[in-house]
Order: C-alpha cells, then structure tokens, then sequence
C-alpha cells in the first residue's frame, strides 16, 4: 500500500475524540510512509486529519469538486488539491489514487462513499481493502445493521467479511495490510428468481 484514501465527516462531531482519532491515524499513516487521499476540506475532520498528516511531514492529495471548493472550504495548504466537476469524478479519482478505504466517522457523506467502495468491491470491480476506524463504538450500530443483512439474506457473509474494523488507527492498518479481499460472485437469490 502506498496511499489509503479516509472518507470522514466535514463537522467535527460531538466528541473530542473523533478528532484525537483522525490525529492519530495521520500520525500512523505518515509513520508507515503512507501517503492520504481525502475529500480536500480543510473543515472538520477532514480538516483534523490533514492539518496533522502534513505537520508529521506526511503528504496529502485532496479531491474535492468544484461546487463544494467553496462550502467545504478546500484545503489551501495541501501537497495537492485536484479540482473536478462532480461527486462522481470525486469518487472515482479517490479510488484510483488509492490502495484501501478506511471511513473514519463522519455522516451521510462518509457513509455513502464507503458503500460506494464496499459495493464496488462486492462486483469485483477493484480488490483493495475497506476499513472502519470504530471510534468510541461510533459504528457499533451499523455494523450490527450490516451483521442482520447477513442474517435476512441481502449480503452473504464472506461480503460482510469484506469490512476490516478496529478502535485504534494501528491496529486498523495493520488489518488492512493482511486482508485479502474474498473471491465471490455477486450473490443472486436463485431460490426467489
């Protein structure tokens, strides 16, 4: 891996530690000579995990379009800021720069663009390794949401499997690192076709 591409919110959140979290991670990113994609804001999270992977000296690649340069207030001190015209050249230029997600929390946003990945991964479109950084437990609830999909028969489990988790930003890398992404056809319900 030599860039991992963090999908995280553009508010800070209601506890200090999601931003102690985004600290921590930049710090484990720029100490493992890992490079961050990111969404370009310098607000929020965002904002928390640029500021501190370029004051450890590490590099960080913003992608942000150009209807939101304004509203997320794009980074003006990144190793590179890359403009484009929608959310989904945004999207698809993250993952092209990157070798595995991580979602840090974040809202709707966040959320969307991990499924995004998740999905794509799901189709066999890419292979890289997906993560969450479960902070404080903030992603307990959806991971036993996505646990009960398994369950009702939406996602069979080796996609499931596909989510790498951990509370701490090395552990987390570390996990990623090791993770082989599961070779399984997209699953159709054949009995209900």
């Amino acid at each position: 891996m030599k860039r991992i591409c963090i999908f995280t919110g553009s508010s800070p959140g209601a506890r200090p530690d999601y931003a102690a979290a985004a600290q921590a991670m930049a710090r484990e990113l720029v100490a493992s000579n890992l490079e961050l994609v990111y969404g370009g804001g310098k607000v929020g999270l965002m904002g928390v995990l640029a500021d501190a992977v370029l004051a450890a000296g590490g590099k960080a690649i913003g992608v942000i379009p150009e209807a939101l340069v304004q509203r997320e207030i794009a980074h003006p001190g990144l190793t590179e800021l890359l403009v484009v015209n929608s959310m989904h050249e945004r999207k698809a230029m993250m993952s092209e720069l990157s070798d595995a997600f991580v979602a840090l929390p974040g809202g709707l946003g966040t959320l969307e663009e991990l499924f995004e990945v998740l999905t794509w991964a799901q189709l066999g479109l890419h292979a890289k390794p997906c993560g969450l950084l479960n902070v404080a437990g903030y992603y307990d609830p959806l991971l036993k949401f996505l646990d009960r999909t398994v369950e009702e028969r939406f996602v069979p489990a080796q996609h499931r499997g596909m989510i790498v988790t951990a509370a701490q930003p090395r552990e987390l890398l570390d996990r990623l690192a090791s993770h082989r992404a599961p070779i399984v056809p997209k699953w159709l319900d054949r009995a209900s076709t």
